[in-house]
């Protein structure tokens, strides 16, 4: 299961929030969005009050910003076994290139190079597809040999013919890892993957390794797989593990040195021995160490700053084990906080009032904490593209006998915010004059709502039946989609429920109303502008929504509930009844739950692949032709703040934090910096 929400939103934060100026131009307006390519947009952030912060505090920070940054070559090897290889020789023409950087081809060159940093490798972040260069062959053979030669990674003691040959077939040639994760229906998943956590093993092989290890009585079940390899040598079946001295040691003993100087100025001695206990974890790899960090991390609430370092998310492995490195660093927003405070406060209400079975409801709900935070930097999966919201640890037995952690990622929502204003989609998607100026005065608070409600209320509810397995292991590749279901359900369900207003987290019905609009357009419509067309949804979160969306459209068609209209040759869905359409997120949920509780492999896959798989092909040409008028790009990721130690007499005595403006520098300076693993791993 990955509790870590991918969506990429279009929202704002509370009016509480206060922005600090560009350091270097303080007198200008802060540029949120500073450049545009292919269906990307590069944003940046702002950290507010962090100049405030005490010199302890920064030094504490600075170290964190330091190991997360040690650890993001990690995820581009693990995306694909040849990325480093790829990224490397492309960062060394960019260095060492003595031809016409004016060209049309060197432009697009470029772009192509944009799009690797900004995916983490040459596959695309959301639809999984290899990217297709823009510029020839020949033209790719002409760089090279104007570059560098000396400084290329060749391996295996290529000559440099067969350098070339070879880079040119992984880039140029469609057939070789063609998509990252394959979740397509009938096939070997694992064989079809291009992602770096398997070799020479299949899928059924991957399956019985598990069956075998996991004990389905075991009620505190470390996650299996979450930091290895598992490979075939000699015959026999291995796990190379990620950790020091192990496989990743390089950059994990940079991680760990900076995680150890960052005990020695911890906020509290809670903190401390949570990072210990990460660093112990890192040096052993074992799993067991892992779920002990997990449960130190989130019971320490009264820090300010906080962080997430580990190999977290589990999207990029078909099977849904193996974690792709991430990390943030932020710090809590005191004031936006309170209304996260106030839905945890909440939470056994919540629990108690789900629409589902009550053997599948927590008996006791503990431990569930929610704060809005303001990242300082984020790495590996968390970056470029950033989630708006964390909830973690993602083990289900943690969740149960100690809570969750949610938090909501406040200066992100704000700068996706300021970067979108005014951009003509309301008034492109939306039927009704009403819906749209409704959607104009709630929608930030509906986004905001619901991502609270999807996070600390969504995953941090319900229980398993006694005796099933971790849901990666029973309903496989089709864990992550459905967990990811639940939690949208959840908040859809809440919003309209009269405790939102009694609680003050709404000052009206028609926030509701926004929000089930927008969820029924964006799943039915609008996220298909991220879909190249004749292609199938792979995302989890993609499948999430349409699957909610299509089968609610479905399970209300005898009274109407939403209803397919069209104006103009243009095609839109509008709510008729908002109060039947809360009852059928309710039964739908409901099934959800049980399909995970139970582990119900065939009902989970009848319900994704009939719902959430394919794509309407005249609709979906309809709305990429609608979508490229408005010329905006659908994704979006951020430029990190920078941080510079100032040094006296050998002591920190500040950290200066700065706002880069140049995507391209920045990836170049962190090659720079943190190209800390070998090409091939």
């Amino acid at each position: 299961m990955n509790c870590i929400n991918k969506l990429i939103v279009i929202t704002m934060l509370f009016s509480l929030f206060s922005c600090s100026e560009d350091k270097k131009t303080e007198k200008e307006d802060f540029v949120f969005q500073t450049e545009q390519f292919d269906d990307v947009k590069i944003l940046r952030y702002q950290v507010p009050n962090f100049e405030n912060l005490t010199i302890k505090q920064k030094e504490f920070i600075y170290y964190l910003y330091e190991a997360a940054l040690s650890g993001k070559d990690i995820l581009f090897d693990q995306n694909y076994k040849y990325n480093l290889f790829v990224k490397r020789s492309i960062e060394n023409i960019i260095n060492t290139y003595n031809g016409d950087i004016n060209s049309a081809e060197y432009k697009e060159f470029i772009i192509y190079a944009k799009k690797i940093w900004f995916s983490n490798g040459i596959h695309h972040h959301y639809s999984n597809d290899k990217f297709q260069p823009e510029f020839s062959e020949t033209f790719f053979s002409s760089l090279i040999d104007n570059s560098d030669k000396s400084k290329f990674p060749l391996i295996d003691n290529q000559s440099f013919d067969e350098y070339k040959e070879f880079i040119a077939k992984i880039i140029f040639d469609k057939s070789i890892a063609p998509k990252k994760v394959c979740q397509d229906n009938g096939v070997d998943i694992v064989k079809n993957s291009a992602v770096n956590f398997y070799e020479n093993v299949s899928q059924k092989e991957v399956e019985d390794y598990y069956n075998k290890l996991i004990d389905n009585n075991d009620l505190t079940p470390i996650s299996y797989g979450l930091n290895s390899k598992l490979v075939k040598e000699n015959g026999k079946i291995v796990e190379k593990i990620w950790k020091v001295g192990g496989m990743y040691s390089n950059a994990i003993e940079k991680i760990v040195y900076w995680l150890e100087k960052a005990t020695t100025v911890a906020e509290n001695d809670q903190q401390k021995q949570s990072l210990l206990k990460l660093v112990e974890y890192y040096k052993t790899g074992d799993l067991k160490k892992f779920d002990e960090y997990s449960i130190l991390w989130l019971q320490d609430t009264a820090s300010l700053v906080d962080v997430v370092n580990g190999f977290i998310e589990v999207y990029a492995d078909p099977m849904g084990k193996r974690g792709t490195f991430e990390s943030m660093v932020s710090l809590r927003d005191i004031d936006a906080s309170k209304r996260a405070k106030t839905i945890s406060e909440n939470a056994k209400w919540f629990e108690e009032n789900l629409p589902i079975d009550n053997v599948y409801k927590k008996e006791e709900v503990k431990g569930v904490t929610a704060k809005v935070i303001n990242v300082v930097v984020e790495s590996g999966d968390a970056s470029p593209a950033t989630p708006i919201g964390v909830n973690l640890p993602n083990a289900d037995w943690i969740r149960k006998d100690y809570g969750s952690k949610s938090v909501t990622i406040g200066n992100i929502v704000y700068a996706y915010d300021q970067a979108s204003k005014s951009s003509g989609s309301l008034e492109e998607f939306m039927y009704n004059k009403e819906d749209i100026e409704m959607a104009k005065k709630w929608g930030s608070i509906a986004s905001n709502i619901h991502t609270d409600l999807h996070e600390i209320i969504g995953h941090g509810s319900g229980q398993l039946k006694k005796g099933v397995a971790d849901p990666s292991q029973t309903l496989k590749n089709y864990a992550s989609p459905l967990e990811e279901t639940r939690a949208e359900l959840v908040g859809l369900y809440f919003l309209a429920d009269k405790k939102m207003i009694d609680l003050k987290l709404l000052e009206s019905p028609e926030v509701a109303k926004v929000a089930y609009n927008n969820y029924i357009t964006n799943g039915l419509l609008k996220q298909l502008v991220r879909i190249k067309p004749d292609n199938t949804i792979q995302q989890a979160h993609m499948r999430a929504r349409q699957l909610i969306a299509k089968w609610a459209y479905e399970l209300g068609k005898a009274e109407n509930v939403i209803e397919k209209k069209t104006k103009e040759g243009k095609t839109y869905f509008v709510i008729n009844d908002y109060e039947k359409l809360r009852t059928v997120f309710g039964k739908q949920l409901k099934e959800i739950q049980r399909i995970k509780s139970e582990g119900d492999f065939n009902a989970g896959k009848n319900l994704i692949e009939n719902y959430a798989v394919n794509v309407d092909k005249e609709i979906h040409k309809e709305v990429l032709e609608r979508w490229s008028k408005l010329k905006i790009a659908p994704y979006a990721g951020f430029i990190n703040p920078e941080l510079q130690p100032v040094i006296k007499d050998g002591k920190i005595i500040d950290i200066e934090i700065s706002y880069p403006k140049d995507f391209k520098t920045q990836m170049i300076n962190y090659s720079k910096h943190y190209s800390l693993l070998p090409v091939i791993n």
